[in-house]
């Protein structure tokens, strides 16, 4: 039977905890799934997943990206050939290995200029390496094409993260109706966070997107990105812990 890893996306607007939910994730899948296989992929220029799951990053995708274009442009074409044959050993440079999970970070998006094939067989040397893994989580961009375009086409959940705001249910919405024809997902689901009360709940449209969980604004976790302690040590009693588990058993994730 063919390996088939579960690839989960988290897209949704800046600001609504996407990359704590992200790091949440990666915390319930390590505590479920102790003798699996996990990678964390940092999809958001911001590179905001490795502060919150406590990484340093040395190396990104895009740095050995970045390498080449440069050989190119300089006119190093047998060295821009030899980084491109390199780059699926180089991938394994930029991956951090923890003892609970793998950890790797795309980087800034791409700079002016299309190196179309570089980009694609980047993005065949990142489903390669996610088909050593049994568990992949990414935490994208504001917007859903970049993990088409940057990353991979395939996830099988998609997990879209909103507060109660207009703003950022309609913008779940149109990151729906831009995954439904970029990208090819089984599951898809909806975590409205930062919930301040819960009188709102049902005033909140999320357009038919079925919502996962509901999660009230936590304490510990604005602690937690004050400080930017690492969410793994999130007690598991938090608002966002236990709303996040909620939601990954809604999918049949854990």
């Amino acid at each position: 039977m063919e390996h088939k890893a579960k690839i989960i996306a988290v897209a949704g607007k800046g600001g609504v905890g996407k990359t704590s939910i992200s790091g949440v994730i990666v915390k319930l899948l390590t505590e479920s799934y102790p003798n699996k296989r996990i990678l964390a992929i940092d999809a958001d220029p911001a590179v905001g997943l490795s502060t919150a799951l406590g990484i340093d990053v040395k190396l990104t995708i895009d740095d050995i990206r970045k390498e080449f274009v440069n050989e190119v442009e300089n006119g190093k074409v047998r060295a821009a050939i030899e980084t491109l044959s390199d780059a699926r050993f180089k991938m394994f440079d930029a991956l951090v290995e923890t003892d609970k999970f793998a950890f790797i970070a795309v980087g800034r998006p791409e700079s002016a200029g299309c190196y179309c094939k570089v980009n694609a067989y980047l993005k065949e040397v990142i489903s390669v390496l996610s088909a050593d893994f049994d568990y992949v989580v990414i935490d994208g961009e504001a917007g859903i094409e970049q993990i088409n375009r940057r990353v991979m086409e395939k996830v099988t959940h998609l997990i879209l993260i909103t507060d109660p705001s207009k703003k950022g249910c309609g913008v779940i919405k149109t990151v729906k109706e831009v995954a439904d024809s970029l990208v090819m997902y089984e599951k898809i689901g909806a975590i409205v966070n930062r919930i301040p009360d819960r009188s709102v709940i049902p005033l909140i449209n999320t357009g038919g997107i079925p919502v996962l969980s509901h999660i009230m604004s936590d304490k510990n976790l604005a602690e937690f990105d004050i400080e930017g302690k690492n969410v793994l040590d999130i007690p598991s009693d938090s608002p966002i812990v236990c709303g996040v588990k909620t939601a990954l058993k809604k999918l049949e994730i854990i």
